[in-house]
């Protein structure tokens, strides 16, 4: 069984889990709550596995880590790993989504395929555009975003790390890199 829950993307100075919608929750060992490491400048990823605040959808918790943060912010909703409907908002208000594993999409929406991709190009330009008011995305074109949005991986979570490194948001430091070397 793969992982369901949210994966929540936003840049702040701060640990992102201090943003008063997450109420002070923790990270655990049980897995409930985690962070990915760290992109540079602030970039961070949580991770909730099925537990975001109870009273809280997911497209009120971008709204309230945007308006925490004053960046861009995305939340991915997952479901077994499977599937992901990824949606975006910039400060002032322009909010996008677009599916992760369009077939599986689909198939669990019962939406023809053929209607999630004839999306694709238009999210594809819409995630740029959250990208370049990030900052991010200034030497990357729509059809490289497309092939992200229209791929496939068996685990969603790491379509999703794909798609943000596509849009140039630079990649988490790699743990073996940061240790120093031995003789």
């Amino acid at each position: 069984m793969g992982f369901t829950g949210e994966l929540v993307f936003g840049r702040s100075e701060r640990p992102l889990l201090e943003a008063p919608v997450f109420g002070g929750a923790q990270e655990d060992d049980g897995g409930r709550i985690g962070a990915w490491p760290p992109r540079p400048g602030g970039w961070q990823t949580l991770q909730f596995h099925r537990c975001l605040p109870e009273e809280e959808e997911p497209e009120a918790v971008l709204r309230a880590v945007v308006e925490w943060t004053g960046a861009p912010a995305c939340i991915a909703s997952v479901h077994d790993s499977d599937v992901a409907l990824v949606m975006g908002l910039e400060p002032g208000g322009d909010r996008w989504d677009a599916w992760l594993n369009l077939r599986t999409a689909a198939a669990m929406t019962d939406r023809p395929l053929a209607e999630l991709e004839a999306r694709v190009p238009r999210d594809a330009a819409s995630v740029l555009s959250w990208a370049w008011d990030a900052g991010f995305g200034e030497h990357v074109d729509a059809p490289a975003i497309e092939a992200v949005l229209r791929s496939h991986d068996p685990f969603v979570e790491e379509l999703f790390d794909t798609l943000l490194t596509h849009l140039g948001f630079p990649p988490a430091p790699e743990a073996e890199a940061e240790a120093a070397p031995t003789d």
